[in-house]
């Protein structure tokens, strides 16, 4: 039951308050947050969990908005806390922990994606007479460095000229480059970037199919100085900035037009103002794999007959494979994944599921084998509803109870140590280790206790995963904020994740 007494909702208030100082918002999610030994001693000295939980959620903030929260006890799954549990909620990046699991579950922490080069020339002489064809099958991980190692393959075997075409081939998966509920406000950021079997990533965030734009101050010029990374002529960059004096703010924006590889970059750089970097995703990355693959091959000297073309199409069944390319491991994939809340791999894991479990490599067939798996853990497969692997969606839908119900029964897999590392540590300031938690619960019994999912979308804030209680009881949790209309209500989830590690049950 909530608090009738007033004082003590407003001192509830004032608590959760001073859990937040000045935030500020990173591409992913987060808010820096911290907490006083007072405060959180007040928490504890509140007794019961479920008193604790009901004054955090009495929060002005939350009025209007639905909160569903769930907390089990970690070795025997029992319920010990329900608020709105049962409700259906969106889950925003807390999807991912569904998706991580079934991928575990049915590809294995140790499975690798892989991209091979194949031809059905001969070669005569130096020269190949026939295609070579680039076959993605869904590495997220592929880099210029891969593409240029390739190029030097072909090299060392003899290959020195190309008397045919380079075809891209990314019939692994199907055509379908956007899950269907992406908003298009979305589409020209790396966090909605277009989904292939053939990709590129540029840096080793593994944020496939995009480029990195990075603007520069150039004083001696009207206008900053632009750089993209991988260095390639398949995008277009327009530089609408203007060079200021240092007196003035730096402000400058990044976008790809829809539906072409135009970026227009625009804005104010001051004289001595620092870099500017962003990741803007490409239209059709098959075609930019091709094109920086074709890139790779002139730096290294093979060349191209005049009549040769770039294409796409399948590979056929009569060539033979010239080199090829293992990704990690997904157990390693899952660092980014998780900790920085890498969407693309979410949808990438979603595809790859269809296409090893149901022979096609599809958004319906790996949301099916995502269902499957979910229903084997435990969770009721009639009262989800499942749209993508990322959570971009606002149609996903999982009750919170279900959540940790899922969280409590992949405990005993083999591949539970590595899924669980995989997750933000709270207050961690490792990047690859807080991941977007870093610059939350950086203070008191959460920091380095919580590992934990972040999730955020417009009117959605989630957490959800593991704490240790004070008493050293393990415990699983899961807070699904809906329909606020606050700025942040990550203050109100760093707060249960404090009142769950401060708390003690031997009383």
């Amino acid at each position: 039951m909530l608090s009738k007494n007033p004082i003590k909702k407003l001192l509830f208030c004032f608590l959760i308050a001073i859990l937040a100082v000045i935030p500020f918002m990173k591409q992913e999610e987060g808010l820096f947050v911290t907490a006083s030994e007072e405060s959180i001693e007040e928490i504890k000295e509140m007794g019961a969990l479920e008193e604790k939980m009901d004054a955090i959620l009495d929060d002005e903030r939350l009025d209007g908005a639905v909160g569903g929260v769930s907390v089990r006890q970690a070795d025997t799954g029992d319920m010990l806390y329900s608020r709105d549990g049962d409700t259906r909620l969106h889950p925003a990046s807390n999807m991912k922990l569904l998706t991580g699991a079934a991928a575990m579950e049915t590809l294995g922490k140790e499975y690798q994606f892989s991209t091979e080069v194949w031809t059905d020339g001969q070669l005569r002489g130096d020269v190949l007479q026939g295609n070579v064809y680039l076959k993605g099958k869904g590495d997220p991980t592929l880099l210029k460095e891969d593409l240029d190692q390739f190029a030097k393959d072909l090299k060392d075997q003899g290959i020195h000229k190309i008397q045919g075409n380079v075809i891209a081939d990314d019939s692994w998966y199907d055509d379908v480059r956007l899950s269907e509920d992406l908003n298009w406000s979305d589409e020209p950021f790396h966090t909605g970037a277009q989904v292939s079997a053939l990709t590129l990533s540029p840096d080793k965030d593994y944020d496939a199919g995009t480029v990195i734009v990075e603007v520069s101050a150039d004083a001696d010029a009207e206008q900053a100085e632009i750089q993209i990374t991988p260095e390639t002529d398949y995008v277009t960059v327009v530089n609408n900035t203007e060079m200021v004096a240092d007196t003035e703010d730096k402000d400058i924006s990044i976008e790809r037009e829809h539906g072409s590889n135009t970026i227009i970059v625009e804005g104010e750089m001051p004289a001595s103002g620092s870099d500017y970097r962003s990741w803007a995703s490409v239209w059709e990355p098959t075609g930019y794999a091709l094109n920086v693959f074709k890139q790779s091959l002139e730096e290294n000297g093979v060349t191209f007959a005049g009549n040769s073309k770039l294409g796409t199409g399948v590979t056929p069944e009569d060539v033979s494979l010239v080199t090829s390319k293992k990704s990690m491991p997904i157990e390693e994939l899952f660092i980014p994944f998780m900790k920085l809340s890498n969407n693309g791999h979410g949808e990438i894991l979603t595809k790859e599921m269809g296409k090893v479990a149901r022979d096609e490599g599809s958004w319906d067939k790996g949301l099916e084998v995502i269902e499957d798996t979910l229903v084997e853990f435990g969770m009721d497969g009639d009262t989800i509803m499942l749209r993508d692997g990322s959570g971009m969606s606002h149609k996903n839908m999982i009750p919170a109870n279900d959540l940790t119900q899922m969280l409590y029964a992949i405990q005993d897999k083999d591949w539970f140590p590595a899924f669980e590392y995989s997750l933000p540590v709270a207050g961690d300031p490792e990047r690859l280790v807080g991941g977007t938690l870093r610059d939350r619960m950086t203070e008191g019994p959460a920091r380095g206790n919580v590992v934990a999912k972040t999730g955020s979308l417009t009117g959605v804030s989630t957490l959800s995963g593991y704490v240790t209680a004070a008493d050293g009881e393990r415990l699983i949790f899961a807070v699904m904020i809906n329909n606020h209309l606050d700025d942040s209500v990550t203050a109100i989830e760093d707060a249960i994740g404090h009142a769950l590690a401060g708390h003690e049950f031997d009383e």
